[in-house]
């Protein structure tokens, strides 16, 4: 294969990883960031001693990131500090009662039993449906880069129709395991991961409760920044070259091939290969010609977005966790105001975040760092959005909701604050409709019907990241990274194949 430049549009996990791989395999790759700093939406700041995570704040699938960072001659063990967060998260109900999700079975019988009689029995089966969920998913559809309609819809994959239950509601499928309503919430509202209500989310998704609890929920001491520095330093290892603040305005064209980007400057970075890592409908919609695939990506679902409130805190709040989720009671409702009407719910289900809790470097001794997150429809041009109201309602929602905990006084305490609405992804990330896990995990937008990893028309410009095949997240990002790195060196390889046929009879 010869030498190849490579431009990748978007320091995200996804842009990253793929960076990595190429420059390991020999071809020179450049990274073209917007941001002053590389992570995508995987990103950090620190403040007065306070130090956040803007996007993920666990680590979960560590099975992926292991294998996928041993790929990249990374040790995960030995480069990232981690210690198992148990019990995974508290769940707290309207009426102030909790459910600590652990690995401790003892302890998951006596909660369970206390809250419904012989749900652990159904707790238990809906594990090892997990299990097989997460092993055949993993192996058949999101470890599989299907480049041809025929790898996905064959007789192979028919029996995955029963063995996955693809057709069958999340939500709903959960009568088979418990009736309480309260635990049908605490096992499938890890669907919000993928942005994605439980009511619409396919069965397949008991994968995810069944991955927390066997593999475990993690956290990277120093945050999960360290996981995008971990990256980056192999990237550069291997020979990246990062360029941050610059814009990429256009992909420039040249028949059925992409020949480099334009910077905001005018300037030209020539590539005989493109990686996209910015998001999918973006990329389509503003940075290549027009043309009907950017239409059909505007009518497509997207997810939904979140408000998220980052406080530095001149005290601590010992009752709140490393990770606390308030379920509301009015869970369906939730997902409804949500989905279909793009707003924040009237009593929202939220997650608090307390860094502090299992890394004391995240605060200043004696004070707390808090992140709240407040899931909330994306944004839509056919209603009326005040996004300013919406984001003062979340937050009186989230003081509310800690109220419930005893936590009165945290209006009083906070130093300073800084909050991301769908605006602020939209802005800082380039994400349509300001939607943080790109366009959603329905039945229709999965597997070979999510968008390929490969334009049609341009054979040399290439997709990585939450909008393409297999979706959002790190470990799906490392994953789809390894894919579109083999798919860009097959491609080369089959091109200096073709070369040395057609010079061979110049």
């Amino acid at each position: 294969m010869k030498s190849s430049s490579v431009v990748v549009i978007g320091a995200g996990i996804g842009g990253i990883a793929t960076a990595a791989h190429l420059a390991r395999r020999g071809l020179h790759v450049t990274v073209v960031e917007k941001n002053q700093r590389p992570g995508g939406r995987c990103d950090q700041f620190s403040q007065d001693g306070h130090h956040f995570d803007t996007g993920p704040t666990l680590l979960i699938m560590p099975l992926v990131y292991e294998a996928e960072f041993a790929a990249l001659g990374i040790s995960m063990r030995e480069t990232l500090d981690l210690c198992r967060v148990d019990p995974t998260y508290t769940l707290v109900f309207d009426d102030g009662s909790q459910l600590g999700l652990t690995s401790d079975l003892d302890a998951m019988y006596r909660q369970l039993e206390a809250i419904e009689p012989n749900s652990f029995g159904g707790f238990l089966r809906y594990l090892e449906e997990g299990g097989r969920h997460y092993n055949l998913a993993m192996e058949r559809l999101v470890g599989r880069d299907f480049r041809s309609a025929g790898e996905f819809f064959n007789l192979g994959n028919l029996p995955l129709i029963h063995s996955l239950k693809p057709l069958r509601h999340h939500y709903d499928h959960m009568s088979a395991y418990f009736q309480n309503p309260r635990l049908k919430a605490a096992f499938t509202f890890q669907d919000v991961y993928m942005g994605l209500s439980p009511f619409e989310a396919p069965a397949t998704f008991s994968m995810m409760p069944y991955a927390e609890m066997a593999h475990g929920v993690w956290y990277p001491r120093g945050g999960m920044y360290t996981v995008v520095e971990a990256l980056v330093d192999a990237a550069q290892r291997a020979g990246v070259e990062f360029i941050y603040e610059k814009t990429v305005e256009r992909i420039s064209t040249s028949g059925s091939r992409v020949t480099g980007v334009v910077l905001e400057d005018d300037s030209i970075v020539p590539a005989d290969t493109i990686i996209a890592n910015a998001d999918l409908p973006y990329v389509y919609r503003d940075l290549l010609p027009p043309e009907r695939q950017a239409e059909r990506l505007a009518r497509k679902r997207y997810s939904c977005s979140v408000i998220s409130f980052f406080w530095g805190v001149d005290k601590t709040y010992p009752a709140l966790g490393g990770h606390t989720l308030f379920l509301a009671d009015d869970y369906r409702e939730n997902f409804v105001s949500i989905d279909q009407q793009h707003t924040l719910p009237e009593h929202p289900s939220l997650y608090i975040h307390a860094p502090a809790r299992l890394d004391a470097s995240r605060a200043p001794q004696g004070e707390d760092t808090l992140i709240a997150i407040v899931p909330v429809g994306h944004m839509d041009d056919s209603r009326e959005q005040d996004w300013v109201d919406i984001r003062d309602r979340a937050r009186q929602a989230v003081f509310s909701r800690l109220a419930t905990l005893g936590i009165t006084d945290l209006e009083a305490h906070i130093k300073f604050e800084v909050n991301y609405t769908p605006l602020s992804w939209r802005q800082r990330y380039n994400l349509v409709k300001g939607a943080t896990h790109g366009l959603a995990h329905t039945l229709t937008q999965l597997g070979y019907l999510r968008p390929k990893n490969r334009h049609a028309r341009y054979h040399n410009l290439y997709f990585v990241g939450a909008s393409t095949h297999p979706g959002t997240g790190v470990p799906t990002a490392l994953i789809s990274a390894h894919h579109v790195a083999n798919r860009v060196c097959d491609d080369l390889a089959g091109s200096d194949v073709n070369s040395r046929h057609n010079a061979g009879f110049a």
